[in-house]
């Protein structure tokens, strides 16, 4: 009964408020005035004020909004921890399909890393110099989209 008393006096008051302000000639103003000050009202007629009071004082309503606030603990905790350990569901598929492609663009050339030791003399030779000065200045970049091709950039 309180509440209801409440928001019919808050109407009033808007309501009050909304006249002077169309008094100035407002008229805009004192319309959205207005409006919000028939909320309460509107509230109070259709039951919901009453409602939520009801719901207010009963403690199964705030045990469930514990539960739902656990739930969302719960949920804001795995999304943190599957951010940190980078384990997102977009990583896997994007590691699935960079297994899948080639690490490197067709037209890279060897590694710069030897093959190793028991590779032998033929492992060790180069390609001639006069075919890497030969290159034109957009194979220079050839190792970064490799690269960002990788990552699926």
């Amino acid at each position: 009964m309180l509440a209801e008393t409440i928001c019919s006096a808050v109407s009033a008051a808007g309501l009050g408020i909304a006249a002077v302000t169309a008094y100035r000639k407002r008229l805009l103003t004192a319309t959205r005035i207005a409006a919000y000050s028939l909320v309460p009202i509107g509230l109070v007629l259709t039951g919901v004020v009453e409602w939520v009071a009801g719901i207010a004082f009963k403690p199964s309503v705030w045990l469930g909004f514990g539960a739902l606030g656990l739930s969302w603990l719960l949920f804001m905790t795995t999304r943190a921890i599957e951010r940190r350990s980078g384990t997102t569901r977009a990583e896997r598929k994007a590691a699935r399909a960079a297994g899948r492609n080639d690490a490197v663009a067709p037209g890279v050339s060897a590694p710069s890393l030897g093959a190793g030791a028991g590779a032998g003399p033929a492992a060790t030779t180069a390609k001639p110099k006069k075919k890497q000065e030969a290159a034109a200045p957009g194979d220079d970049f050839s190792d970064i989209e490799a690269i960002l091709k990788k990552h699926g950039i």
